[in-house]
């Protein structure tokens, strides 16, 4: 079983929307997972956890869109999908990354 990290903060307003398509991804695609939110509430916390943005995927412990950084911070993450830049990835595109791990 996948254990799926969602990492967000809450001044973020596009995190709830990237967790119900996670969840419509997984219900898809038949995958039982353990999907465990991980809010990051600070500065520091930010720099500890490599946090690339909220929302972020993480499945045992890989960023499923992953960047190389020098500073992490509480930020909004953008995702590029095909109708444009969203502040959360589809379930398309969730359901790309996740089907591999599947197999």
């Amino acid at each position: 079983m996948l254990t799926i990290e969602v990492l967000f903060f809450d001044g973020c307003p596009s995190w709830k929307t990237g967790l119900a398509n996670l969840e419509t991804a997984l219900d898809e695609l038949g995958a039982p997972a353990k999907v465990r939110l991980v809010q990051v509430e600070d500065p520091e916390l930010a720099q500890r956890e490599r946090f690339l943005g909220s929302p972020s995927f993480r499945v045992n412990g890989a960023d499923l869109w992953p960047e190389e950084r020098s500073q992490y911070a509480l930020s909004c993450r953008v995702y590029a999908a095909p109708e444009g830049l969203l502040g959360y990835p589809t379930v398309e595109m969730l359901k790309e990354k996740l089907r591999p791990l599947l197999l």
